[in-house]
């Protein structure tokens, strides 16, 4: 009679020896700032699937569903012994972080629930271990550095975030560690009933933003470095810092200028991000260290973050341009993506199918406490939110004026943008600053041909190129079509013989998101469509990159540079005179528009190592291949674009 509850026990021995439980461990457990990298390591998991996958969260105690991220086990080499381990760096959310590990089939996959790709969201039901909490060391300073100008010449804005609200200061001199002033910084948050819709104001997709602080260094000698802290003596101070400050003596003007860049993450998440943005910044990081003592500024013109409503990529975003932000003052303009939802204030009956839910229901908050430009233009949300502020404003630096609008709140005659616009271009000192450079997200010109846009391209030729031609605007850059595109200087669709009353247009939209139809089909989007290049577009390239502004009082340069070699593909020359020489300086209008072929190839990355594995083991059947974005970067080959007028 004893002998079964004894084979029962020797049974049980036996049974848990062989189905050990999961183990996870993670090192470090504290990091002290963002891009510190922990290892996740594992063991034990039984029969081990190829849509395996480890989990981040933050708060810890977030629900499964409620991931910030995944990674599938597969992307270590060993996960069939069922045991490995991932590497990847941390942003600092001002939350701990846990990972945990779920076991996920095919025959498990839901098709119902998929992310922005329409790739099948990883399932939760079969957890497997959780690890232990992850969290960053207090007392290392704040972090998400950025600059910007004020509208007073000798001063510089800095901007950072921190877990709390108590007061931090900015300290700066001319030497590094002699602080010769020190001023309070001012604090602002948001909190998640300022969201207008989803998933910005839900469960999933907000996060605790922290506290946004705004400093402001004054009394500033003309084009000199300066270095700089922020902080507190209780909390921690940043690591030294420095930039160039403005000289309103001197006639250059260096600038670098992008829009729809975006952000990348060591992760899969519920939206596309943009791998390019890391070389987009990699290379404007290289030319701004080349310049020496020399001042410059960047202007990203619209989609910012792309986070769309999910507010931890804003931190990613930061994070990943503060190398540049903490160096340059780092100048926005708002694009859909930052803030349209459905009821937002103005929309006319024409703008119907133009302004949708782009902005993942942030509708311009975040964008608006994040940033702080000059001017003080401001629109009513119509909600508890804050008002959407950043809109229009403008501010000379060496030979140039700059004007930034908002093609996402009303511009047409008669409203506030619209005068802005008008009594400011009408105002330009042409003696000090010769050139006029007019930056807003949705291009008036484009040869994508977006059908959806076409109203808004409508009303931007009624009400806004008429003032562009009448106060000789030099140059115009848009965003929003995810592509490089120079025209030449154009008025009504004609070319003209000199800028003055045909401004130059430009397309520069290609610092890092893809989502756009290239003019000349992929092989793996063989139905995309192909548009024609019209002799008004000098040059149209797929090449992800920036451009590069240099101006004197005699001649601004534009240069496009591209990210597969950090080489310049397009230069276009204007002088003060009003002539424009375009490419190798043998074009001129006066010869006519010629269409130049690009020499650009189309080096599509592959987004996420994680989704790389899982689309090598699933295939395409199953949808994971349209994070596909770019498959080789390194090629020496150059691929023209399809025209069919060359």
């Amino acid at each position: 009679m004893m002998r079964l509850p004894l084979f029962l026990l020797l049974l049980s021995l036996v049974t848990k020896t062989s189905l050990s439980e999961v183990t996870i461990s993670v090192t470090p457990t504290t990091l002290q700032k963002s891009g510190d990298i922990v290892t996740v390591s594992w063991s034990n998991v039984d029969s081990p699937s190829k849509l395996d996958w480890l989990g981040l969260y933050s708060p810890p105690d977030s629900p499964h569903d409620h991931f910030i991220g995944y990674k599938f086990l597969s992307s270590s080499p060993s996960w069939k012994s069922g045991s490995g381990s991932i590497s990847l760096p941390i942003t600092n959310l001002r939350s701990n972080y846990s990972f945990r590990i779920f076991h996920w089939t095919e025959s498990e996959i839901n098709p119902k629930l998929h992310d922005h790709d329409h790739n099948p969201l990883p399932g939760t039901a079969h957890l497997l271990a959780e690890s232990d909490v992850v969290g960053f060391e207090p007392g290392h300073g704040p972090e998400q550095i950025h600059l910007a100008y004020t509208d007073v010449e000798d001063e510089m804005r800095v901007m950072f975030v921190v877990g709390d609200g108590e007061e931090r200061n900015v300290k700066w001199g001319e030497r590094d560690g002699e602080w010769s002033r020190v001023s309070v910084a001012r604090v602002v948050r948001y909190e998640r009933e300022d969201m207008c819709d989803a998933p910005a104001n839900g469960s999933i997709g907000w996060r605790d933003p922290g506290w946004i602080h705004d400093g402001v260094m004054k009394d500033l000698k003309k084009g000199v470095r300066y270095y700089y802290q922020v902080g507190s003596d209780s909390k921690g101070w940043s690591t030294t810092q420095s930039f160039v400050s403005r000289n309103g003596d001197s006639d250059e003007t260096i600038a670098f200028l992008f829009g729809d860049m975006g952000t990348s993450t060591p992760y899969a998440t519920f939206i596309r991000t943009q791998d390019e943005s890391i070389s987009t910044m990699k290379w404007i990081l290289r030319d701004i260290e080349a310049l020496g003592d020399k001042h410059a500024f960047i202007s990203h013109i619209g989609d910012i973050s792309y986070a769309r409503g999910y507010s931890w990529l804003w931190d990613h975003f930061f994070t990943q341009v503060e190398p540049v932000a903490s160096k340059v003052p780092y100048h926005v303009c708002i694009g859909n993506h930052e803030y349209d939802w459905p009821l937002q204030p103005w929309k006319p009956e024409w703008a119907s199918a133009v302004y949708g839910t782009d902005g993942g229901g942030e509708c311009g908050v975040p964008y608006s406490l994040k940033f702080n430009m000059p001017g003080n233009s401001s629109d009513s949300t119509g909600t508890r939110a804050p008002a959407t502020r950043n809109l229009y404003y403008s501010f000379d630096t060496g030979a140039v004026h700059f004007v930034y609008i908002s093609t996402e709140t009303n511009f047409v005659s008669g409203s506030s943008q619209y005068n802005f616009i008008k009594q400011d271009l009408e105002s330009v000192n042409r003696s000090k600053t010769p050139f006029v450079v007019v930056q807003g997200h949705r291009p008036m010109y484009t040869s994508s041909n977006e059908n959806r846009d076409a109203p808004m391209r409508n009303k931007m030729l009624e009400h806004l190129e008429p003032l562009f031609t009448k106060n000789n605007v030099t140059l115009a850059l848009w965003g929003h079509v995810h592509r490089y595109e120079r025209f030449c200087p154009v008025n009504n669709f004609i070319c003209g013989s000199t800028w003055k009353g045909f401004p130059v247009h430009a397309v520069i939209g290609m610092a890092g998101q893809d989502w756009q139809p290239i003019w000349e089909p992929r092989a793996d989007h063989p139905n995309d469509p192909i548009f024609p290049q019209p002799a008004r577009s000098m040059y149209r390239g797929g090449e992800f990159g920036y451009t590069k502004l240099v101006a004197t009082k005699e001649k601004l340069t534009l240069t496009y540079v591209g990210n597969h070699d950090g080489q310049i593909h397009d230069r276009v020359e204007i002088l003060a005179s009003g002539e424009v020489l375009s490419g190798d300086d043998s074009f001129s209008v006066d010869d006519g528009a010629r269409v130049e072929v690009v020499d650009s190839t189309f080096s599509w990355y592959v987004k996420g190592a994680s989704v790389l594995v899982l689309g090598f083991f699933v295939g395409y059947i199953l949808g994971y291949a349209s994070f596909s974005m770019k498959k080789n970067g390194n090629k020496p080959s150059w691929t023209p674009v399809k025209s069919e007028e060359t």
